[in-house]
């Protein structure tokens, strides 16, 4: 009886985690490059009362034993890095990876992070940054005179210049890819780091070796689908009122026990 109630409350912690992450996904429904994360979960070691192959009372052997488990624990909260909808912007310095790549950028302290937020601007130096003013990696900068910015494909940038509408290409932009994207780690922001279980990042030209074409005017929409969140949402409120009657359930059999002794 009182496995029950322990394996009920492991139940109950178990939905409030995955309640926390659909929350989460519901709130950056809006986000750009926002990925989706999925709780995870594994059933806890098991109590053989009796094994299976054992002797019976006959002789023969059980074939199927006695095991009582004894609740469950959340493993992971998997990142699922599918593209999010293209959505068409107009600003020729947001782009999309239409592909498993992410930017580059530089934080404050020199490390790299990486994102597929590709919402950029030019700070007062010309630099093309982030939202955040993080530069990005490798480095470029748009003249003060372009008139027109141009990005190929294949992350090459050309602009126009002058009165005389000459055309410069003024830098290259280049991806990164992981063996394991899931194994990154969130920093917020719409930024991610490596970790020993990503592996590290294999810098290559956009288009080449299956890291996706860049799309000039367009960012990558969250790749939140809230109709299926909904619904995950709902199974979870369910087995977290289903785990609460096990619980009222546990408590008046022990209830009935306690009165035997009276």
């Amino acid at each position: 009886m009182i496995r029950a109630l322990s394996n009920a409350a492991s139940g109950m912690k178990a939905q409030e985690l995955n309640i926390d992450v659909l929350s989460n996904n519901l709130a950056n429904v809006n986000t750009t490059g926002f990925k989706r994360s999925r709780a995870e979960f594994a059933d806890l070691f098991y109590e053989a009362k009796q094994q299976a192959g054992a002797p019976s009372s006959t002789g023969s052997a059980l074939p199927v034993g006695t095991e009582i488990g004894h609740g469950v624990r959340p493993t992971s909260t998997y990142k699922a890095f599918t593209g999010g909808e293209m959505r068409e912007t107009g600003n020729p310095l947001d782009l999309s990876i239409e592909g498993k790549g992410f930017f580059q950028v530089i934080q404050p302290d020199g490390s790299l992070a990486y994102t597929r937020a590709g919402i950029f601007k030019t700070n007062a130096e010309g630099q093309v940054v982030n939202i955040d003013g993080y530069p990005l990696e490798p480095a470029l900068s748009i003249p003060q005179d372009a008139t027109s910015i141009t990005i190929s494909e294949s992350g090459v940038v050309s602009v126009t210049l002058g009165a005389e509408m000459t055309q410069e290409i003024v830098g290259e932009i280049q991806v990164a890819t992981f063996a394991n994207p899931a194994g990154l780690t969130s920093l917020g922001r719409n930024l991610f780091a490596e970790t020993p279980a990503s592996g590290q990042p294999i810098q290559s030209t956009p288009s080449e070796d299956g890291s996706g074409r860049l799309l000039q005017g367009f960012v990558e929409s969250s790749n939140v689908a809230v109709v299926s969140e909904m619904i995950d949402l709902i199974a979870a409120q369910r087995a977290y009122e289903i785990n609460s009657q096990v619980i009222k359930a546990s408590d008046q059999m022990l209830q009935q026990t306690s009165r035997l002794g009276r």
